[in-house]
């Protein structure tokens, strides 16, 4: 029998999800172990075969979002790496663009890596080729094996070879490669040719030196976790997400992982896309709320913005992302009390170590979790499906000496102050993919996921004018579930600087055949049939003189396919900018994406059984604009059948979350056991 198994690491919590044909779908919650993430991700699969979910099959699929990229650079754990470049260009990582994020701040910082390869870590190398592609200065190979051996001496684990216009001929970096590997095979290496074979100096360093950086750290957490599954039985082949919302397997993630910064929050967006599918929405607003951040993203007509150009940390990263804007909220993140006296929720987080005061293991500060638990929203007994007791008592004392007693309020007004702080800064980030884009929330669906996102859900959309709400069966885990409805991916960029009134559509078609060869072979390597996968193109497009360009889909069997290319770009430009002209345009790249069919699905949620009871329990609660505690019904979601509706206020538990449904709002199980939450006309 078929296993299908989705594990997605969050900063708190490690999230799973077990699908078998004909059963109901199991799902776990694990605290994340922050030294080595793998062993949450063997712990669980240990659960699993003691739940006995393992017995009597076999796992085909294993798909994994992990945010081990990110940490390494949020916390500077990266591979100490050097750098080799053409002679004269040695300090184009530290130099960068004349942009500031802090335009007027008096106390200016670096807003460049220069953390990943340090001057003494930079070396040059003689060698040039020009902007036609042409070798101006051969490759000095006895500098460049001198410079490699005296960067190994001084200790590096990883080097990144980014040669002058080598995106438009590659040869130099190549052979630089293929020296290097014969001298010291043991070394990393990420060659600019092929991490991003794009023009730009400064963006094109940089994306390969971050490759460099977490290369030896991806690579090795790969190795343990691919040692621990067959270990434990798993012979199925590890798939990993990555930031556009793809799979790719492990050997192929392994050689790119610049792509996996967003592997984790991907998930979490790809499923609230399956769920808007299945309950016939398309235009939605993801709201992921876990124990450290809230990752927000825009969905329209089904499918999620994809950006050509992220960030991380700050610093441009020129990969293919899903638009999320992450903010430092979650349910572990820390109230406290600025210089004016001002209360402040996050982006500090208590993590799962030490975690909230109420875990009781020493955290001292008041965070959201407390909150939640001091106004009666949790189960001490059933948090996390009862993987985790929640004590009260500590919760109070934090909030009380946190933030009640220097307020002058109580503990249930602090608590309520809490959460009003923490949803006004959720609401402004929706604003910030919404509004700011030219985007009427009013006319979204909410997809609430993540271990506190239903908890919020209503909060933020009677602040937003949101009328709808939908919560996933299993919203706590929807990350890990959206990793198994996530498909395998590849994309393929290159280079292509032409004008659209000198370009010929055999030239076109012609120059994509050679990156959708390359995809193809990428398709091969998972062991799927190329033939079998969706192609989109695409075109990086902008004026002739312009410096920003605008991602164009491309349609190479139309009638006129230049033509086609010119007209889409004038339409996105006057959507972006709000303004178009008659004017000449160039493309820059050419980017090619092939997409797998769906894998079949398998497994279900759990059905209901009708007459099972449904009201677990009552409970005093403090709600938002309420002077005193009120008592509402405790519901249990697993016993709601479809069609049962839900009138406000009441408390709706699960095992992996729980939904806060208050006065004015009702909720409606669907066929497809989602929760339809909706707001009284």
């Amino acid at each position: 029998m078929s296993i299908e198994i989705g594990v997605d690491i969050g900063g708190t919590f490690t999230d799973v999800v077990c699908r078998r044909p004909g059963q109901p779908t199991r799902i776990l919650k694990l605290p994340t172990t922050r030294d080595d993430p793998g062993q949450a991700v063997l712990a669980a699969v240990r659960r699993l075969d003691e739940m006995g979910a393992l017995q009597d099959g076999q796992v085909s699929r294993f798909v994994h979002g992990t945010t081990v990229a990110t940490n390494a650079v949020l916390e500077r754990q990266g591979a100490k790496v050097g750098l080799l470049t053409t002679a004269g260009f040695r300090d184009v990582l530290e130099i960068g663009r004349q942009f500031r994020q802090a335009l007027y701040a008096v106390c200016l910082h670096p807003e460049t890596p220069g953390f990943l390869a340090p001057r003494a870590f930079r070396s040059e190398v003689a060698e040039r080729i020009d902007a036609k592609g042409q070798i101006v200065t051969p490759l000095d190979e006895t500098a460049l094996l001198q410079a490699a051996d005296d960067l190994v001496a001084r200790g590096v684990q990883a080097i990144a070879i980014v040669f002058l216009f080598a995106f438009l001929n590659p040869v130099h970096e190549r052979r630089a490669a293929a020296l290097l590997r014969q001298r010291h095979p043991h070394i990393a290496l990420s060659l600019s040719s092929e991490v991003d074979p794009a023009f730009r100096e400064y963006e094109r360093t940089a994306v390969t030196a971050f490759d460099a950086y977490i290369k030896p750290i991806v690579d090795g957490y790969l190795d343990r976790l691919q040692g621990g599954l067959a270990q434990a039985g798993v012979a199925a082949p590890l798939q990993i997400m990555q930031s556009r919302g793809g799979l790719a397997g492990a050997a192929v993630a392994r050689e790119r992982p610049v792509r996996l910064f967003l592997s984790g929050p991907a998930a979490g967006v790809m499923g609230a896309c399956a769920i808007g599918a299945q309950d016939g929405v398309a235009d939605l607003i993801s709201i992921d709320i876990g124990g450290t951040t809230c990752d927000i993203a825009l969905i329209e007509q089904g499918a999620p913005t994809i950006r050509t150009e992220g960030a991380i940390d700050g610093y441009p990263v020129r990969v293919s992302m899903i638009d999320i804007n992450p903010i430092g909220a979650g349910g572990g993140s820390i109230a406290w009390l600025d210089g004016a006296g001002g209360l402040r929720v996050g982006p500090r987080s208590a993590g799962s170590e030490p975690g909230p005061a109420c875990y009781g293991n020493g955290g001292k500060a008041a965070t959201v979790t407390d909150a939640s638990l001091q106004l009666g929203y949790l189960d001490p007994d059933y948090f996390a499906a009862g993987s985790v007791a929640l004590q009260k008592d500590l919760a109070r004392a934090a909030i009380a000496n946190g933030v009640a007693k220097p307020l002058g309020l109580t503990e249930a007004q602090a608590a309520l102050g809490i959460h009003r702080v923490l949803n006004s800064q959720m609401a402004e980030g929706i604003r910030a993919i919404t509004v700011r884009r030219g985007h009427d929330p009013r006319s979204f669906t909410l997809v609430a996921l993540g271990g506190a996102g239903p908890l919020h859900a209503i909060a933020l959309a009677e602040e937003l004018g949101i009328r709808r709400i939908l919560v996933p069966p299993h919203p706590g885990v929807l990350s890990a579930q959206g990793l198994l409805d996530a498909r395998v991916e590849h994309e393929v960029t290159m280079a292509f600087g032409h004008a659209l009134a000198t370009l010929s559509a055999p030239d076109l078609a012609q120059a994509y055949q050679g990156i959708d060869d390359q995809a193809r072979s990428l398709i091969a390597r998972e062991g799927l049939e190329p033939e079998a996968c969706t192609v989109r193109h695409y075109a990086d497009v902008c004026f002739v003189g312009q410096s920003h360009y605008l991602g164009v889909p491309v349609d190479l069997n139309g009638p006129d396919p230049i033509a086609g290319i010119y007209q889409t770009f004038l339409e996105i430009h006057d959507r972006i900018n709000g303004h178009r002209f008659e004017a000449p345009a160039r493309i820059v790249n050419l980017r090619t994406v092939h997409r797998a069919p769906a894998a079949a699905a398998s497994g279900g949620s759990a059905q209901p059984t009708a007459g099972d009871k449904i009201e677990k329990a009552r409970r005093a609660v403090h709600l938002p604009g309420q002077h005193s505690a009120i008592e509402v019904a405790v519901l249990d979601r697993a016993a709601m059948t479809p069609g049962q509706r839900v009138i406000g206020p009441a408390i709706i538990e699960q095992a992996d979350a729980t939904t806060l449904l208050t006065g004015g709002w009702s909720a409606l199980v669907a066929p497809s056991l989602t929760l339809i939450l909706e707001q009284d006309a």
